[in-house]
């Protein structure tokens, strides 16, 4: 009998009711109508993935899946692929930029290991979900198993399940995940592959020039696989196939889905390709200096909260986010209305 994937039912966020009731509540805050801004829209979003007049944060959860990937070895990328292994050691030791940010906001973080060529010890911040010691070369051969693809997949949703809190920020880790984000990015979004192409951690141009022929080799070598699962396994990485089944997991739960940067955004455009509905649960952090990441959100319709170039991974762009959410939540439950505060409201505020 063949090995299915069963995933979750992703529930609609839409609710018209409930949209008016919030609508109503933000609108006669203390304030001239629509003077918050974008964080007046962002209040809203929160408060219909979780079906609220009353939004609210708990327990918000930093998830970095790190992986290695076989490409890497033709030199897709500006560093190493031992960098991968050294890096989870930084993790662990707190000394990354998103264990700085994490500590900065009181955002657990833990670190899991989806596919890291390397050996690590237990630790208390490591959760050890190792498919393979890195993918395949996928120039040669599909990256992962169909069998394995399920597998990082099924174990991001299982991690998931039993989270604590509301609010997941995945991050990653994994030298040459801007190739494979790449590669699924042009297939699933059916881009052009230099549209989709960057320098990821500082290559030259003749190191992305490089880097294009290879990924464009690739392509070529997989021409066939355009099913989501199946581009997945022969392109991805497996840290993004684990981040996927986290989110699709938690989509399925209602909680909200607080999105980094370029690999982070495939990752989402997978869930969203293999569940219809977890992009409703997504709230982008911010506008990578990756070019492809430009490409994404314009393909999933997102306005990131902020742009401030970067290209760092590890979830570090939605630790930086974070603190919008909070003042969201935070004004639509504290803010007092022009009736409750005795201030005579805005005639143009809707009744």
């Amino acid at each position: 009998m063949p090995d299915t994937l069963i995933l979750p039912a992703i529930p609609a966020v839409a609710n018209p009711e409930l949209q008016r009731a919030l609508q109503h509540k933000i609108d006669h805050k203390t304030k001239p109508l629509g003077a918050l801004g974008r964080l007046e829209a962002l209040a809203l979003r929160l408060g219909l993935i979780q079906q609220s007049l009353s939004p609210v944060i708990t327990a918000p959860q930093i998830r970095v899946f790190a992986a290695d990937h076989g490409l890497a070895r033709h030199g897709v990328s500006a560093y190493p692929g031992e960098v991968t292994a050294q890096m989870v050691h930084n993790f662990l030791r707190g000394g990354a930029a998103i264990n700085v940010f994490a500590r900065q906001h009181g955002i657990a973080l833990k670190v899991v290991d989806a596919g890291v060529n390397a050996h690590f010890e237990p630790h208390p911040a490591l959760i050890d979900g190792k498919i393979r010691h890195g993918s395949r070369d996928a120039l040669a051969e599909p990256a992962m198993s169909t069998d394995e693809c399920r597998r990082a997949l099924r174990f991001g949703m299982a991690l998931v399940a039993d989270m604590p809190g509301n609010l997941l920020l995945p991050g990653e880790m994994g030298i040459g995940n801007t190739s494979a984000a790449s590669l699924l990015l042009a297939r699933l979004g059916d881009l052009p592959l230099a549209q989709c192409t960057g320098r990821g951690t500082g290559l030259d141009e003749a190191g992305l020039a490089r880097k294009t022929q290879i990924l464009q080799r690739v392509l070529a070598r997989h021409a066939d696989t355009s099913a989501p699962l199946d581009a997945l396994a022969a392109l991805g990485g497996l840290e993004i196939a684990m981040m996927a089944g986290a989110l699709i997991q938690a989509a399925s739960q209602r909680r909200i889905l607080l999105l980094d940067g370029f690999i982070a955004g495939v990752a989402l455009l997978v869930a969203e390709r293999l569940a219809p509905g977890v992009r409703q649960y997504a709230v982008f952090a911010h506008r990578s200096a990756e070019p492809g990441h430009r490409h994404l959100l314009r393909l999933l319709d997102a306005a990131p909260l902020l742009d401030l170039d970067l290209r760092l991974g590890e979830g570090s762009g939605a630790a930086l986010a974070y603190p919008l959410l909070q003042s969201a939540c935070a004004f639509v439950n504290e803010m007092a209305s022009f009736s409750e505060a005795g201030v005579s409201g805005d005639n143009h505020a809707a009744p």
